[in-house]
């Protein structure tokens, strides 16, 4: 079995800069891009072969069309992307991003391989449903739509496969932001789980899996479903619940060893003080 980590800086799906005051606009909108370099420096050293995702970091134009900020570019990334993907014809993947789009070709590339017999478990504050001219033009938020089908059809119809609503699972969830959205997870038929169901074991999500009649799994690991009162790691600061970071370490390796793991994504670390430093140095003497 082949294993891969992929390296994807995509931040061009968030629109975020608003509510991350304390930073520039421009660095806080790119600081997922900071973000998925730090996570490859921070994370253990591994035998497997690893990859880049090709990713600009120019900001000078930003653009929303059909509903969605930056989306010729995301579709460019998307394609190199599954480029990569194609190339390397990895068995397994390790992605570290990146905004939370950076799953979707990660798992749309493997559902296209696994068929039926894999499953999506998506832990997040958020559902990751928005459609395209929703409140909200940021692709990250439509990352799980993109990955069933549902979205931006220059982007959906790039993707190899997609993953029907019945083998995926939200866990953690904590807000659906409008209430359109909260109607959809239920139109869907989308299996969710709050964080106040799983702070204390894992067991709604083991039980899940268990009747999903797939072998292998899939985990989205967004960073903002944890306690910013435990560890400040992504967009939220504020004290607005979240669990444990032990907690969702827990639920990720008891999730692990319920089925075999083949795609493990860390999504939107948005490193504040890195960014903050960063800065600094650029306004230092003899730094350049």
């Amino acid at each position: 079995m082949k294993t891969i980590r992929l390296i994807y800086p995509q931040w061009q799906g968030a629109n975020i800069a608003r509510w991350i005051p304390d930073i520039p606009a421009d660095d806080a909108s790119r600081g997922y891009y900071l973000g998925s370099f730090l996570l490859d420096y921070l994370a253990p050293k591994s035998d497997c072969e690893t990859f880049m995702v090709p990713v600009s970091s120019d900001i000078s134009n930003r653009v929303e069309i059909d509903g969605v900020l930056d989306r010729d570019i995301i579709v460019k990334q998307t394609k190199a992307a599954l480029d990569t993907l194609s190339v390397a014809n990895p068995d397994k993947v390790v992605t570290l991003g990146g905004e939370c789009s950076v799953s979707v070709p990660v798992f749309t590339f493997l559902a296209s391989k696994y068929q039926d017999d894999v499953a999506v478990v998506w832990i997040d504050a958020h559902p990751d449903i928005t459609q395209p001219c929703d409140d909200y033009n940021g692709y990250h938020a439509m990352a799980l739509a993109a990955c069933m089908g549902k979205g931006d059809e220059r982007i959906t119809k790039l993707l190899p496969s997609y993953v029907p609503a019945d083998k995926v699972c939200i866990a953690g969830i904590r807000e659906c932001e409008y209430p359109y959205i909260e109607k959809r997870v239920a139109d869907w038929g989308l299996t969710h789980f709050s964080l106040h169901q799983l702070s204390a074991d894992s067991g709604p999500v083991i039980d899940w899996l268990r009747n999903a009649k797939v072998s292998k799994v899939m985990i989205h690991f967004d960073m903002d479903v944890m306690d910013p009162a435990d560890i400040i790691a992504a967009v939220a600061d504020g004290p607005s619940g979240g669990l444990k970071l032990s907690e969702a370490v827990r639920l990720i390796n008891d999730i692990a060893r319920e089925k075999e793991l083949v795609a493990l994504t860390i999504a939107e670390p948005m490193p504040r003080l890195a960014i903050r430093l960063k800065a600094m140095l650029a306004n230092l003497p003899l730094m350049k």
